[in-house]
């Protein structure tokens, strides 16, 4: 058999076994076992045939990845945790992007509106803060530390504290999703919209710069959990509404898997943002540069990790894939 008919017989087999192997989460493990069986039968015919060639190169790399994939189970704990940071969870979250974006857009339209409806109406801050919250911040503003409530409290009662109550948001805005994605949607609503009014508070004083320099230091990664915990509760209330082919019993019970795991992925940075808030915030006014280091940091980390690396590591696979079929039909 020649080499190209060989390829092109098989191609469309070895790109669905790709795909299961990237989201083997949500495939039978019987099925990942008879692609593996499939995989190594076209990787010893391709030995035996074209030896020298890209494609046996391809299958190799394919075998190789079904194995490690299948059998990640019996590596060490340490492994295990590694694939999950540096696999699992991009490609979950590559799949489900639109649910970030849509996490994001809630919640920036509902800052919009908390400034708005502060500005143009002077009893709205006190609200959605608290008329006591709202007052001792303008007595700190009056004596120069407009952020000066993080400076209260002990360093690790606070942390503690701060780390808790941030859990405790994000699970509201996961578990809200299961309203069918409006509970998650509110919550997402309700904390840009304190935000705004939060923030409208420091401009209205003439002192949002400093502020800021305060509030994003463990806003940064705080917000940005908040919203990714929404985007993983609106997983769930769509992965109920719109099941596509699966039954509605099967489709949020694979959201509710995927919406997990990127869960789970937070807690280091709850753990970062109270550390920050309990230890470092208290610090906004030792250092400018200092502060701006710590958000552009913590900012770099977040885009980083839930933006650029979910894209890149699933455009690069699949170019890769791609090119060696390009390459070896042409030759």
């Amino acid at each position: 058999m020649r080499e190209a008919h060989f390829i092109d017989k098989n191609k469309a087999k070895w790109s669905e076994i790709e795909y299961n192997l990237k989201n083997k989460i949500n495939v039978h493990p019987d099925t990942l076992a008879k692609n593996y069986i499939e995989i190594t039968n076209d990787l010893a015919f391709a030995q035996t045939y074209y030896s020298k060639s890209k494609t046996k190169d391809y299958l190799n790399e394919l075998a190789l990845f079904a194995h490690q994939s299948i059998y990640k189970d019996q590596r060490s704990s340490t492994n295990q945790l590694i694939e999950f940071f540096k696999n699992d969870v991009p490609n979950t979250v590559y799949q489900n992007h639109r649910m970030f974006l849509y996490a994001f857009l809630i919640f920036s339209f509902a800052v919009l509106i908390g400034i708005l409806s502060s500005h143009f109406d002077a009893d709205f801050t006190r609200l959605i803060m608290g008329n006591d919250y709202v007052e001792q911040t303008l007595v700190n503003i009056k004596k120069g530390d407009p952020a000066a409530i993080y400076k209260s409290g002990s360093q690790t009662g606070s942390t503690l504290a701060i780390t808790i109550n941030n859990i405790k948001v994000a699970f509201y805005a996961f578990a809200m999703g299961l309203l069918f994605s409006v509970g998650s949607g509110y919550i997402l609503f309700s904390n840009g919209v304190m935000l705004g009014a939060f923030h409208y508070i420091f401009f209205k004083e003439g002192v949002l710069g400093k502020a800021m320099t305060a509030i994003w230091m463990h806003g940064t990664i705080e917000i940005s959990v908040i919203i990714i915990a929404g985007a993983c509760g609106l997983m769930l209330g769509n992965g109920f509404l719109f099941p596509k082919t699966l039954s509605r019993r099967k489709s949020l019970v694979k959201k509710a898997k995927e919406a997990v795991m990127i869960l789970l992925s937070t807690v280091p940075l709850f753990m970062v943002a109270g550390f920050i808030e309990g230890f470092v915030t208290r610090l906004y006014d030792v250092n400018l540069y200092f502060s701006l280091a710590v958000i552009f940091l913590s900012l770099i980390l977040i885009v980083w990790y839930y933006i650029i690396y979910p894209i890149r590591k699933n455009r690069v696979s699949s170019f890769s894939f791609h090119q060696t079929y390009t390459t070896n039909e042409t030759t």
